[in-house]
């Protein structure tokens, strides 16, 4: 089976890398021949998703000129928050159409390249196999800004844990489907909420990431990744 609907998160504010997003949205923001919302809907069209909505906030009529002068050929909604619903509640205002379908989600945040096709197949067979929410992690240690303490662990069996000590990082891809909102009743939520109630009840899983990992958050870290001199 192929997952065919995705979601991506744009509606940030990118405080953190003032002043390059005082005029610029985040997702706009090129990392060698492609801006970030390029790279993640990249990874989304070759992967075989032909419906596509990615929601929007700060400078949203600059990513949607952008979507339009683009003329992508899948089919590509705009969800517009009038005021920010933190990561959950994006995600789940923007797939509200998706019905039960699972659907792929994506923070355009981390670089994505080419290696990620392969581990985008890896969580969807990993999603069909074990027919729960699953998200794709990477050890702190292959990350590139060394700052990140850990999200998460995994058990052998690929449950996701919470510890005091966690080794692993959201890479920003994860695959749900809309069961796992049943219990949210807020409007304005993080998807931290979303993922301990699954974490709860053993209902969230992962897979490792073999990808070096470069995630962009800061203006410090952005002037490091653009010594990298990154070729596509």
């Amino acid at each position: 089976m192929k997952i065919k609907k995705g979601m991506i998160l744009a509606a940030g504010l990118g405080t953190r890398m003032q002043e390059i997003t005082k005029n610029l949205p985040k997702p706009l923001i090129k990392i060698g021949k492609y801006n970030l919302l390029e790279r993640s809907i990249g990874l989304l069209e070759n992967h075989g998703v032909n419906n596509l909505v990615i929601n929007t906030h700060y400078l949203k009529e600059d990513i949607k000129k952008f979507i339009k002068d683009k003329n992508y050929n899948i089919q590509i909604l705009i969800s517009e928050e009038e005021e920010l619903l933190d990561t959950g509640g994006g995600i789940l205002k923007a797939t509200q159409s998706f019905d039960d379908d699972p659907f792929i989600a994506i923070n355009p945040d981390t670089i994505w390249s080419i290696n990620y096709e392969n581990e985008l197949k890896s969580l969807e067979q990993f999603y069909f196999k074990c027919k729960n929410p699953s998200i794709l992690l990477v050890d702190k240690l292959q990350s590139f800004d060394t700052s990140f303490k850990g999200d998460f662990s995994i058990s052998n069996n690929n449950l996701i844990e919470r510890r005091e000590f966690n080794q692993f990082i959201f890479t920003g891809l994860q695959i749900l489907n809309k069961s796992a909102f049943n219990n949210t009743k807020n409007k304005i939520f993080s998807m931290n909420q979303v993922w301990d109630e699954l974490i709860a009840s053993k209902k969230l899983y992962g897979i490792k990431s073999e990808q070096k990992f470069i995630h962009l958050n800061t203006k410090d870290t952005y002037e490091k990744i653009k010594e990298l001199k990154i070729i596509d």
